[in-house]
């Protein structure tokens, strides 16, 4: 996982760009997982107050890459607790951006894995077996990709279109 880059650095860098490749994310997310800078290709999940796929997603080789959640930012479930942000650190996820909550917050900031989300809901998901994978999602307004590159630190997070 890539650890050299400043988010600030790459928005200087694409500040006038107008193609729209270089999209930048709503500073609406909060840091909860135990590394607070990480960075890799898009993985994507697509579901609404049921983590099945969610589950499913960590539980396979992460190989670096940031799996993308779009919870359609409900408020009402968390899609990942603690639980799942082990899974997602062992199987060697750089990260997981949640448009949506999460829950299990000690137990999260304990993970050696970037998580970010909404906010905080103790209450978990229904298991509905409802989602997709592997689709282009728009998380608080700006697409997101599968294979687009994921760039998150203390400043906030990108989205390019390929590594930068």
């Amino acid at each position: 996982m890539t650890t050299d880059f400043a988010t600030c650095d790459l928005c200087d860098a694409h500040k006038n760009d107008d193609d729209g490749a270089f999209r930048v994310l709503p500073p609406v997310f909060h840091d909860y997982g135990g590394v607070r800078k990480f960075a890799g290709p898009v993985a994507t999940v697509k579901c609404f107050e049921d983590n099945t796929l969610v589950k499913a997603a960590v539980d396979s080789p992460g190989n670096g890459r940031v799996l993308v959640v779009d919870g359609g930012g409900s408020l009402r479930r968390a899609l990942v607790g603690g639980n799942l942000g082990k899974a997602a650190a062992k199987n060697g996820w750089a990260g997981v951006v949640v448009n949506g909550c999460v829950r299990d917050s000690a137990e999260l900031a304990e993970c050696a894995v970037g998580i970010r989300a909404l906010a905080l809901m103790p209450l978990p998901t229904e298991k509905r077996n409802e989602g997709q994978k592997d689709i282009a999602v728009v998380i608080q307004g700006v697409w997101v990709r599968p294979g687009d590159w994921l760039y998150a630190d203390e400043d906030g997070i990108v989205v390019t279109p390929a590594q930068a």
